[in-house]
């Protein structure tokens, strides 16, 4: 059998039947410096009270200014610890872990401790990472990354799930008298492969608790749907999706970068079309320039209605 991965952040994005919302971080909106680290953690309490289902972590471990983007600056495990703390049962996912770069035995560690302390809220979405000058800074070979990212996969699953395991792989050896502790709060943490990571669907649903996806016109993504459902059955599908709110677009909405700027209405037809088509869950960036009202605006206009 499967190791069980439902903990609690898992059963509150994918536990039944409803689509859920998720917010990623930088929920400032602050991209290329250091958000106030005070006003991103507010913000994260404040999603939870009105209603979105988790915030999500980026790991981007090097900024590369070319990508105009540092990912919200801070580690993805020290920021969903301190967001642990000031919030109750949102889920805390990572959107992603980038494997190849990370030690698989550092990972395991880190994302049993984070679900452990949280109440068994993490849900860890990894990948194999998109800035390529990171990885000879960490002395990885950007093109085996595919293979290390399956290599890590095989040994978080050992390291959770089994006690004092023997293991090798490109990372090192365990021999059998070694353990990772803790242990998570179920047999393994869920993991959701993030894009392809460089595999193919049916290894994705095999290893994969799940798959988190990037926005797709409908078309397209109701034949990846078809595809997944094929190769995973009923394990979830989550995709993120760009949301801006905006008047005066009843009938058609603008095409943004990764989604769309569209009125409330527009967007819960919207979510509506891809809770039907079988989406289990929306990583949505309301944005603004007030990011705390655009988080009770969209709760409000969008959430509680779709």
């Amino acid at each position: 059998m499967p190791p069980d991965h439902r903990n609690v952040g898992y059963e509150r994005l994918f536990g039944d039947d409803d689509l859920t919302f998720g917010v990623g971080f930088p929920l400032t909106g602050v991209l290329e410096s250091q958000p106030d680290p005070e006003a991103e953690l507010r913000l994260a309490a404040h999603a939870e009270s009105v209603g979105f289902d988790a915030v999500w972590a980026r790991d981007v471990p090097l900024y590369w200014p070319r990508f105009r983007d540092a990912g919200g600056t801070f580690d993805p495990w020290t920021l969903l610890g301190a967001t642990a703390a000031r919030t109750d049962d949102v889920a805390l996912g990572t959107a992603s872990v980038v494997l190849p770069l990370r030690h698989p035995l550092h990972v395991a560690k880190q994302a049993a401790s984070l679900d452990q302390l949280s109440g068994g809220r993490l849900v860890l979405g990894v990948a194999t990472g998109d800035r390529e000058p990171e990885f000879p800074a960490f002395g990885v070979d950007h093109d085996q990354r595919g293979d290390r990212f399956r290599e890590s996969v095989t040994a978080l699953r050992a390291a959770w799930g089994e006690s004092f395991p023997e293991l090798e792989g490109s990372w090192g050896r365990l021999d059998g008298d070694l353990d990772t502790v803790p242990k998570p709060t179920t047999e393994a943490v869920p993991l959701l492969p993030t894009g392809f990571a460089r595999q193919d669907v049916d290894w994705i649903g095999e290893h994969g608790d799940g798959w988190l996806f990037y926005h797709l016109p409908e078309d397209t993504l109701a034949s990846y749907l078809d595809d997944w459902r094929a190769a995973a059955g009923d394990k979830p599908y989550a995709m993120a999706v760009r949301t801006e709110l905006a008047a005066g677009l009843d009938d058609e909405p603008e095409h943004v970068h990764q989604g769309f700027r569209a009125s409330a209405d527009w967007f819960v037809d919207y979510f509506r079309r891809l809770d039907e088509l079988g989406v289990d869950h929306v990583l949505v960036s309301p944005g603004g320039d007030d990011p705390e009202r655009a988080l009770t605006r969209f709760a409000a206009a969008v959430v509680d209605r779709v």
